[in-house]
This record gives structure tokens, sequence and C-alpha cells, in this order.
């Protein structure tokens, strides 16, 4: 697994977007050695959904919104993906939500594509039921998909996640409150459209100030510098999951627009912590 850790005056940070695993069984590269796959028994074949855009709208009912951000958003004659970010407990969670669109689906079918997506070299966690499943990229929030849309946790088969070095992050500046924050962000880069979730985490879209296409960031504050530090090793530990950070004090901004990390940590005096996913 490479990480990248930068502090501002460097010139270049790892950019990209995030790349999802295939949804079509045939698709996906052990699709041969899972087709004889059966579907785990705690799966039930109910409720299903008619699209992921369905799902998307009944997490938003059941106070879990989760907009739509950069990723494989495909909706053909299979079936539909959608990929989204939602905040639970002050965490940002990327989640890709999968629905296969036949009224009666061949669960042997969708059960190759679990088998393939939690085990090697992807080691998923998965929320799935009826003609679903969701890759949730922070599995310790798993619970909370599932239990929202009736769905079961399939935890991945195997693999471990390697422990993360941190860089050495500035103790200053700190911010009192996550407005503070977000009106520094908002100098720097943009920070429009808030939805504060807690009073240490807030969401915004960032891009207004550089003249970058609107996306998403997350906005944390932390009591501890332990728990600051968790939750960049939680942020930049899993395979496929792309991250860029800036960071210093009592703070984190969890950017989705890669491109910004640099201009972010300059101005609001941070490091940078990327991971690019590999």
């Amino acid at each position: 697994m490479t990480r990248v850790f930068k502090v501002a005056s460097r010139s270049s940070i790892f950019s990209g977007v995030l790349v999802f695993g295939l949804v079509a069984t045939g698709c996906t590269e052990n699709s041969s050695k899972n087709s004889h796959a059966t579907m785990p028994p705690s799966v039930p074949s109910h409720p299903v959904y008619r699209s992921a855009s369905s799902v998307q709208e009944l997490l938003a009912k059941k106070g879990l919104p989760c907009p739509t951000s950069t990723g494989e958003n495909e909706n053909n004659s299979y079936g539909s993906t959608l990929t989204c970010a939602m905040t639970v407990s002050g965490d940002r969670v990327g989640i890709q939500i999968n629905t296969v669109n036949h009224p009666q689906p061949n669960r042997r079918d969708i059960a190759s594509s679990i088998a393939a997506r939690r085990g090697s070299p992807y080691y998923e966690t998965l929320v799935a039921s009826g003609n679903w499943y969701i890759w949730v990229q922070q599995p310790a929030h798993a619970r909370v998909v599932a239990d929202a849309l009736s769905g079961v946790v399939l935890p991945a088969v195997g693999g471990k996640i390697p422990a993360s070095s941190l860089p050495k992050i500035p103790d200053k500046p700190r911010f009192p409150t996550i407005d503070s924050l977000a009106n520094s962000l908002d100098a720097a880069v943009g920070c429009a459209d808030r939805i504060v979730r807690s009073s240490s985490s807030m969401d915004c879209t960032t891009g207004s100030r550089v003249n970058h296409s609107p996306n998403c960031a997350t906005l944390a504050l932390y009591r501890t510098t332990s728990a600051r530090n968790a939750a960049l090793r939680y942020a930049i530990a899993y395979k496929g999951v792309p991250a860029t950070l800036v960071t210093a004090g009592n703070w984190t901004v969890n950017l989705c627009d890669y491109a910004l990390g640099d201009r972010v940590a300059a101005m609001l005096r941070g490091v940078v912590v990327a991971y690019n996913g590999s």
C-alpha cells in the first residue's frame, strides 16, 4: 500500500477519481472462480429496491442524506450503480450502491458479485439484501447502513489493513468551533452549502474561490490528538479508496477535490495527508 504524506510547501499531490469495482458479475476479475457462489444464508430476499437512487432516497428519509459524489454512476439493462458520501458520527462515509433491475434477479448471480468483492484483492465490507448490495468504504459504519435499509452486514473475507504512519502534524492553528474552521476554509477555497452534522462536524461545498467545480468536503474537530490521528489513519486505511485530507492542531478537512489539498494546507497552515488508493 503506497501512501504519500506531504507538507504544504511541496508542489504536487496525488489527485484523481475514486475508482470503484464493477457491478456486473462477468466484469470482475474474480468472476470465474466465484461463478458458483451461493448467497450467504443470512441475506434475506427482501426488501427489493427499484434502483440505486431509490436506496439513496430511503437513506435520506432515515436521516442519512448521501449526496452523489464523483465516481462510477451508471444505469443500464443489468442494474444501476451510484456512489455517494454521508456523515456518520462525524466521519465521512463513502458508499457504492449496486442494484439489479430484474424483478426476480438470479440470487446466484448476485452472490457471485458479492463473493468477488468480499475476497481478494478487494476485501470490501458489504451490506446486502434482496436485489442489492452496498460497499461501505468505512466498515465500522456498515451496521448503521444495514439498519437503515433492513440489510445485513457481510464483512470482508481475509486480508489485513496495514498500520499507517503519519507525518509530523503542527500543533497549531486550533479552531474553537466548527464554524471558525469553515470560515477559514471558505476564505481559502470556498465552503458553501454548509450542513452542520454536530458541534464538531460539518459538510460543505468547495471550489467557489478558486474557479474549481463544486465538490464536497467534510470538516471535523477533535478533543484529543489521538482522536484526530485515529481519524486520519481511518481515512487512509482502505485499498481502493483514495483520500486527501488537510490537518493541524485539533482539526481535519477531508477534500473530495484532491487538487485543492496544497492550497488549503498553505492557507490554513496545515499538512496534507494523502493516499492514492493503491
